[in-house]
């Protein structure tokens, strides 16, 4: 369990980032109503999340399905949780059957993904689940997100294809750093104008999730809806050996 300092600590840095948030989100002319902030959570107890939810906050992420699992059930119903890491086949019904309050997968990367999670929100009788088509807006090997060539198709494949599973936008993760460049940040605008061009939809019904700890106010600044600040809020993480491996290519915060 968290001592009172931290806790303490997490609510107070969870003001100021929506504070800095909000402030981002009107110097480019929109609402803070029209930007999320997910408090991301992994590696941190309960009492710590509970803090934060305390202080009002409602939208949560993980990157992690067994830690998720083991965390939703010990906090509020009314919790909207997003899921941020990578999502392997095999973890679907554990996470979707684990996880009733799950609001949002970002992490879709590929059509075998979306069958999964199609096919299993709907043998569970959940309502239609959002997802998010991650996009490797960087390059780099070493991240997962669909080529933003790729965008479009797989964009298609969910809207089209998957009826349990509601297309609401696109998400990257940025540089190796996890600090984004506004070329990042271009190229995801870019990939939202054709997707959206593909599928006949107003691009204000589909969101951009880039941002985070490093760069969530430029990225605000240049359109993203959904930035996910994790070590800002919550502090800096104690990885278990194993994940330090791993990291690299998990959706981080």
């Amino acid at each position: 369990m968290a001592c009172p300092a931290m806790e303490s600590a997490a609510a107070t840095a969870l003001r100021s980032v929506l504070s800095r948030g909000h402030m981002a989100a009107e110097r480019s002319g929109r609402s803070r109503e029209q930007v999320r902030i997910v408090a991301v959570s992994k590696t941190k107890s309960v009492s710590v999340i509970h803090q934060a939810y305390e202080a009002g906050h409602r939208v949560f992420g993980e990157n992690y399905v067994q830690e998720l699992v083991e965390k939703a059930p010990q906090l509020p119903a009314d919790i909207e949780w997003h899921f941020i890491g990578n999502l392997q086949s095999n973890k679907v019904k554990a996470l979707l059957g684990g996880v009733p309050n799950l609001d949002m997968v970002e992490t879709v990367d590929d059509e075998k993904i979306a069958n999964h999670l199609d096919r299993a929100v709907a043998n569970l009788g959940r309502k239609p689940l959002k997802v998010l088509v991650q996009v490797n807006t960087s390059g780099e090997e070493s991240k997962y997100g669909v080529e933003p060539s790729g965008c479009v198709e797989l964009a298609k494949h969910v809207k089209l294809r998957c009826p349990s599973l509601i297309f609401s936008g696109l998400m990257t993760i940025g540089m190796l750093d996890y600090s984004s460049t506004p070329e990042n940040f271009k190229t995801l605008r870019n990939c939202r104008t054709e997707v959206c061009e593909a599928l006949g939809i107003p691009e204000e019904q589909c969101e951009l999730s880039m941002g985070m700890s490093a760069d969530f106010e430029q990225a605000i600044e240049m359109g993203s809806t959904n930035v996910r600040i994790g070590s800002t809020i919550f502090g800096p993480r104690e990885y278990p050996k194993k994940d330090k491996v791993s990291e690299p290519k998990s959706s981080s915060s």
